[in-house]
């Protein structure tokens, strides 16, 4: 009578350690995914203020400009990408293009004086703090999902489960660069 309480505690107990550990993974993996959805939102908002860069330029020579036609064309790519490796890689070439393409109005002081194009030059500043903030915290979430799927015990029941680990987002070679934008 004892040994059958007995197995019925430990299957109770381990039924709910399972159930627990399972719950927590579950959390830790929708929680990563949230935080790359917010970094998404934002990027997808870069991405379109392309347009409003084409319009306010539209007028001056800078018009015909590769950077900004690979601009429009990395716009579209990133709008049309489901995958968010590739949606991570288009971004980071969307923001290298942008700062380049900043760098390069600076030869058009009729374009850096233009309040449109302050205006936009402001909002893509304020994107950009959004987007540090999100990458940040997108990090804390992968470093928790991560930790959660390599501690003992649960790091046997997530091997059972498929989870994997996941990578933290990187600065690109661009974003290390200092690049200096005078106005």
């Amino acid at each position: 009578m004892i040994s059958l309480l007995l197995i019925i505690i430990v299957a109770v107990g381990l039924i709910t350690f399972l159930i627990s550990t399972y719950n927590r993974l579950v959390m830790l993996e929708n929680n990563s995914q949230k935080a790359f959805a917010n970094i998404d939102v934002v990027l997808k908002q870069r991405a379109d203020e392309v347009p409003n860069l084409v319009r306010t330029v539209k007028a001056t020579a800078l018009n015909e400009n590769t950077i900004l036609k690979e601009l429009v064309a990395l716009r579209s790519q990133y709008l049309s990408t489901k995958e968010n490796d590739q949606k991570m890689k288009i971004a980071d070439s969307i923001d290298g293009k942008l700062k380049s393409f900043l760098i390069t109005v600076e030869s058009y002081p009729e374009i850096k004086a233009s309040q449109s194009f302050l205006e936009l030059q402001k909002r893509l500043s304020e994107l950009e703090d959004i987007i540090a903030d999100r990458r940040e915290y997108f990090n804390d979430s992968i470093n928790l999902y991560n930790t959660g799927i390599e501690v003992f015990p649960d790091f046997i029941f997530a091997k059972m489960m498929n989870y994997r680990k996941k990578e933290m987002l990187q600065f690109s070679d661009s974003e290390k660069q200092n690049n200096t934008i005078t106005l």
